[in-house]
């Protein structure tokens, strides 16, 4: 996942996938990315532009434990950010801290 800040980000993104560990490391350029390791593996690479489009990949969550409601608060207080809630639709949109869409879906 490209951002700015991939600490942050993957700080964000271990929480609200629930992994444990993170592997840190260098390209031959010295740039240093951030990998979540567990399932999904998610790398978080830094760069300078800024997302300017709709994302590419979009991730859609579905609490494990709780309502969809708890779930949207939980990430909600880890850093993300309501963009949608139409009640037309069953999931509920939100963006991480760098803006990246994701959905929270109701449980199963």
């Amino acid at each position: 996942m490209d951002c700015h800040d991939a600490e942050a980000l993957a700080a964000f993104w271990r929480e609200a996938l629930g992994h444990r560990e993170t592997k840190r490391w260098q390209d031959a350029k010295g740039v240093e990315y951030v990998q979540l390791q567990g399932e999904p593996i998610v790398l978080f690479q830094p760069v300078g532009e800024d997302k300017v489009v709709k994302n590419r990949l979009h991730l859609d969550l579905r609490p494990d434990e709780g309502s969809q409601a708890d779930e949207v608060r939980r990430l909600v207080d880890l850093g993300a950010e309501v963009v949608s809630d139409e009640p037309d639709f069953p999931w509920v949109v939100l963006t991480d801290p760098e803006g990246n869409e994701f959905c929270v879906l109701p449980p199963r």
